[in-house]
């Protein structure tokens, strides 16, 4: 059965059996990044074209590496040095590269909602890799895949999203991808750092860390997007760290062992410790890997949907 979108361009409001047979598409190709020859053929023929607006290495790659695997043609594009510099407008670079015979486009953008503009103006498959503070779906479906594989479920899980939650697009699409899926969702941060009304998106919200950590399964922890000026927010990195941040012994006290999971980049003490980053409890490298898979998932199931 094939998706009902011909687009990726969020997880808010994406059925259950969508999410279902994407994460379930994804342990095949998890299987293939195992084997000795990485490379199979459903792609072949297909030109790929990532637009990255904005900085990123693990999304950027991930892509690269999922397109490749999947033997697809890829272009690769960033703002600077090219003909946006001098003004180019988004519909016309779109559709200039379109005319290059272009069959999808992964699109990453400063501008929230710029992926849904960019479907409405090209006829290419248009994933999202992250736009704004708004979504970022691979990321929770990688997320929701690593926890899946760790605690055989998400149905009935607790999972706390911890951090920077005002500026976070994965923490929105961890929110509307996890509720789907049946697990329960919390957020927990600063006051100065939790968006208006997120209560409405159906989670708990808690401002002391230590009142949620022995009540859930996973500690989904954001970075402090010192880039969107979060750092104004708080009075200190050290503050925030002794009051927000995820130690060995804050996860001591709970009654069961936490999966800890950060879409990275980390800001190692910060947000989290580095022992807990390293931990046996830590599957932020898993998180890397099952990306690929996601990745070639998605891709795959958006081309044969064609």
């Amino acid at each position: 059965m094939p998706l009902e979108s011909r687009h990726l361009l969020g997880l808010q409001g994406m059925s259950q059996p969508d999410i279902q047979l994407i994460l379930d598409t994804a342990i095949s190709f998890r299987e293939v990044l195992e084997r000795p020859i990485k490379k199979v053929p459903p792609l072949q023929g297909k030109t790929i074209a990532n637009m990255f607006f904005e900085n990123s290495t693990r999304t950027r790659f991930s892509f690269e590496l999922a397109e490749r695997r999947l033997s697809a043609d890829v272009l690769g594009f960033q703002a600077s040095g090219t003909s946006v510099a001098k003004g180019e407008t988004l519909k016309d670079t779109a559709r200039n590269i379109e005319a290059m015979k272009v069959d999808m486009v992964v699109m990453r953008h400063s501008a929230s909602g710029a992926p849904h503009y960019l479907s409405q103006v090209i006829n290419a498959n248009v994933i999202n890799a992250g736009d704004g503070s708004h979504e970022h779906p691979t990321q929770a479906l990688l997320d929701m895949y690593t926890i899946r594989e760790k605690l055989g479920k998400l149905d009935g899980l607790h999972v706390c999203i911890v951090g920077d939650i005002a500026h976070s697009r994965v923490a929105r699409s961890n929110i509307y991808g996890l509720k789907t899926m049946g697990a329960k969702v919390s957020v927990c941060g600063p006051a100065t750092l939790m968006p208006r009304g997120i209560e409405k998106l159906g989670v708990d919200v808690y401002h002391h860390i230590d009142d949620i950590i022995p009540h859930v399964d996973v500690l989904n922890v954001l970075r402090i997007q010192l880039e969107r000026d979060a750092g104004r927010l708080f009075p200190t990195i050290r503050e925030f760290h002794n009051y927000y941040g995820i130690t060995r012994q804050r996860l001591e006290r709970s009654p069961k062992p936490i999966t800890i999971m950060h879409p990275g980049p980390i800001n190692r003490d910060v947000e989290i410790s580095a022992d807990v980053a390293d931990s046996e409890h830590s599957v932020i490298l898993q998180q890397v890997l099952n990306g690929v898979a996601i990745r070639m998932a998605v891709l795959y199931l958006l081309a044969t949907r064609n």
